[in-house]
């Protein structure tokens, strides 16, 4: 599915009485090219967080097996907003399955959250008021599931103000920033414009 049918799916266009700086924001991620391996899905916007709000949901899939999965959700103020700085956010959410020895190593929050960092220096944007979490749980099984493998998952959560000095946000370059953090949580390499930064070093594919 392309990234435009995703969004159409969702949300076709944006009401008229929509601000034109939040249309042109939309218009520019519906219009954003996506990855190899990375699927859209239809998310519906979350309507408590901002007065305007757009949302997509994505999945990195290698035959047929999903490795990451995430959402990218723009939101817009045409106000202002304190803790924003600004009139735009974008929030996301990515995660994926690990093999439980790499979650317990203790570099891995920094180490995942440098890819987000990585990931948006490469693809040329700028951000302020960036902030996030990131989550690393673990199972292991007892009784009749005792013989089913431990299970690690990894999640990081995060949101940054999208400068925009041209009225709206490049808000394509801020979601291909994030569908390379989502394939680079797979365990495949982005796809940026330039060479990677130095240091950012994907996951090994996870096992079932």
């Amino acid at each position: 599915m392309t990234a435009a049918r995703a969004h159409q799916a969702e949300d076709p266009e944006p009401g008229e009485t929509a601000p034109v700086a939040f249309r042109q924001a939309v218009a520019a991620l519906t219009g954003a090219r996506t990855p190899s391996a990375v699927h859209l899905e239809p998310l519906p916007a979350p309507r408590r967080l901002a007065p305007y709000a757009h949302a997509v949901g994505a999945s990195v899939t290698v035959d047929d097996e999903e490795l990451a999965d995430g959402r990218f959700v723009l939101l817009h103020d045409p106000r202002g907003h304190e803790a924003w700085h600004g009139t735009f956010r974008v929030v996301t959410l990515a995660r994926a399955e690990l093999e439980a020895e790499m979650a317990a190593d203790p570099l891995l929050p920094e180490v995942t959250w440098s890819w987000l960092t990585g990931a948006l220096d490469a693809r040329g944007v700028q951000v302020r008021q960036p902030g996030g979490t990131v989550t690393r749980a673990a199972s292991a099984f007892f009784g009749q599931l005792g013989g089913r493998p431990a299970e690690a998952e990894i999640e990081l959560r995060a949101s940054w103000t999208p400068l925009a000095p041209l009225g709206f946000p490049d808000v394509a370059a801020h979601f291909a920033a994030w569908c390379d953090l989502l394939r680079q949580c797979a365990g495949l390499p982005p796809e940026p414009p330039a060479e990677d930064p130095p240091g950012i070093v994907p996951l090994p594919h996870r096992r079932r």
